[in-house]
Parts: C-alpha cells; structure tokens; sequence
C-alpha cells in the first residue's frame, strides 16, 4: 500500500520542510514506513509523485525603448489555477530531482505520494497525484473485487468524457474518473472555468466523494454471489482531492467489522525544527534535532494543517486519529470531521474493529503512533537493524 501527505496552510512553505528534511518524511516513509506491515513487500518504491499550487500571482517588469524613451513596467504573470505536478518511478529517495525541487519551491496547498503498486504497471501515468484542471487526487488502499468484475462495472459507468481521460491503468485512477463522472451527477461540470479558478466548495467536493464510494459499494454489490465468493471484495479507500481551495479526504473500509487503513491529521499554528538535543546514556548516546520537528499552537487557529499516512513527527500528542469511515475536509483552515453513515457504519461506539485486514494489506489499523519513537528513528538513521514493534 501507499502513503501520502497532505499540507494546507495560511502562508506557502518551503516543500523540503515536509517531504526531504523530518526525520520521518514522505521520503523517508519511501523506506522506513514504521506503520507497514507488509514484509514481503516493505517498501513504497514504485514511483512518488509531488502536486502543489502556486502561491499567487507572479510578476514580471517588461522593459519598452521607443524614440530613445526608456519604459517599464511590472505585469502579472497568470499561472493558472491547475497544481504543478512532478511524477517519477525512480524511487523517491533515489531521487536527487526531488531534493532540488522541494529545496526551492514552496506552496499553501501540497499533495505528496509514495507508491507501492497493487494493480498497475511501473509508469509515470500511474503515479499519484492525478489531476484534471485544478482538481487533484490521491488514494491510499485497493477496490476490492477489481479484476471480478469491478473494473468492468466502473468502466462502463463513467461518460465518455471520463473514460477518455485516464491514461494509466490503476484503480486509483480509475476512482478519480468515476469522482468527476459522480460530480457531473450533481450537476456539477469539472472543466468548469470559473469553479476552476473559485472552486467548487467544500460541500460539493464531499458530496462528489460521498457518491464515489456509494457507487463502488454498488459495483460491488452487483457481482453475482459466486463471484463474490471467489477473492475479497472488501475496499480501503483512503481518498484525498482538492481544488486548490479545500481539502477532502475519507479514511474508509467498506466493512462494519474491520479497521480502515491509518490516517492522521495535525494542526496548529507553526511547523517549526527542533533545536538538537541528546537521548540515551553512554554507547547508546544518540545526537537528535536535524530532522526533528513539532507542530507548535500559539492560539485555537489552524493556521496549518497536516494530513498524513503515518505522523511526520515523534511527538504524540501532535497527531490525532481520523475516526474509520469518515470524512475529514479542510475549509478555510478549519477542521470538519463527518461520519459516513452507509451500511458499513458501526453506530456503537465501544465496538473495537479487528485490524486483520488492514494488517493483510499491508497496513496497520491502530493508531501505530508508538511505533514511531525518536529512539527507533535514531536506530533506523545510525544503520541500526533492529525490528520494529508496532503497538
């Protein structure tokens, strides 16, 4: 399974301060995913992809020289409201591109993803995010029954206009045809210039994802008994788009039973790095700091959010759990969690779900926040080759 990373913030920042330098970045969760069950496969090295907006307007001065009189002026330059995305298959710490980048570029809305494949081939055009104008997407988990009978079934119930536009081969992509195909449904037109440039609204967004995963429950359901029978068709649809103005994202399981793959969020006022300090005694004496980072809170605001696979920090109380099969949006710096009342809804809230199948897709279903630890970090980053126990 994937991982991804999500900030919204009041002011751009600089991507290196999420993706290369924290101790437990996107990057380094490339290699060192502490909340990855999966040891046949423990790495996400099929390919990253980085998606981000602009901060504003950017201006130029055009110089003029007519009849020896010397003009100039500063114009805006119009970059449009689509993200800036940048995909590879090489992995994402193998990539000194990357670096650069994230180095010297910053942005109040970001999108990054680490890929470990479960259906489509190594490609550029199936690494995450997918975009269509200034929409983006991004998806961690599987649709189950896909290669039952599902595929089909969504395929042949997008538009044309959808269906044209995929041009990789994974279900996740496949899901972002079928958000646009459901966002149509509402009378909602994707392509639309101006809710390109505004946006659509938070509301409108979480609807259009709502009805993405009512309607692959449905695909699901359609399958006769027997085919059911024959392979799993449980989902983990950890889904996230934007339009460049809010943020939706679900932490989903399409079971009452079973634990949804992790997700967390974090928000506060400043993202600042850690001064170096010392842990341990003796031989065991580690130098930490570089690459440490915590999520400080002057006041109530979020100035800055964070939504992310597996936290970026080690300090627990940063972070907190998106509820299983729910959906969180980011409106306006604001927070706002709503349960997904469908058939896999469990209304009791003492029930305890069994984490067997996020454990055998590769994930964890806990909170996992004590596998993540300065001290296993400094072991990991001193070469250290020592297993990991995951709470």
């Amino acid at each position: 399974m994937c991982r991804f990373l999500i900030y919204s913030g009041h002011q751009p920042i600089l991507l290196s301060h999420l993706i290369t330098n924290p101790t437990h970045s996107i990057l380094t969760q490339s290699y060192d995913s502490r909340l990855r069950l999966d040891h046949r496969r423990p790495h996400n090295g099929d390919g990253f992809g980085v998606g981000y907006y602009t901060a504003g307007p950017t201006r130029q001065r055009r110089s003029h020289i007519d009849d020896d009189h010397h003009t100039s002026k500063e114009e805006d330059i119009d970059l449009g409201p689509e993200p800036c995305i940048f995909t590879s298959t090489i992995p994402a710490w193998n990539c000194r591109n990357l670096e650069r980048l994230a180095s010297k570029t910053v942005s109040p809305l970001v999108f990054a993803h680490v890929r470990a494949s479960t259906e489509g081939a190594l490609a550029d055009s199936n690494c995450h995010p997918f975009s269509r104008g200034a929409l983006m997407w991004m998806h961690n988990g599987g649709i189950g029954g896909w290669k039952l009978g599902v595929k089909r079934r969504l395929v042949s119930d997008v538009g044309d206009r959808w269906f044209e536009a995929v041009g990789g081969s994974t279900d996740s992509e496949w899901a972002f045809a079928l958000f646009l195909d459901s966002l149509e449904r509402l009378g909602v037109d994707a392509d639309d210039e101006l809710r390109q440039r505004d946006g659509f609204g938070h509301v409108v967004l979480r609807k259009a994802m709502l009805k993405t995963i009512e309607r692959i429950n449905g695909f699901i359901a359609a399958l006769p008994v027997e085919t059911r029978e024959q392979g799993d068709v449980r989902c983990l649809l950890n889904f996230a788009v934007t339009d460049g103005k809010s943020v939706v994202c679900t932490r989903y399981v399409s079971s009452r039973t079973d634990e949804a793959a992790s997700l967390f969020f974090s928000s506060g006022t400043s993202w600042k790095m850690q001064p170096c300090s010392e842990t341990g005694t003796g031989a065991a004496k580690t130098q930490l700091g570089t690459g440490e980072y915590k999520m400080e809170r002057r006041d109530r605001g979020a100035d800055i959010v964070l939504i992310a696979s597996e936290p970026l920090t080690f300090e627990r109380d940063n972070w907190v759990t998106v509820p299983t099969n729910s959906v969180l949006t980011i409106h306006n710096q604001t927070v706002l969690i709503h349960p997904i009342l469908d058939q896999y809804y469990n209304h009791a809230p003492s029930f305890s779900r069994s984490r067997g199948f996020a454990i055998a897709q590769g994930q964890t279903a806990e909170d996992g926040k004590a596998a993540i630890t300065r001290e296993n970090s400094a072991g990991a980053l001193n070469g250290a080759a020592k297993e990991v126990a995951v709470a």
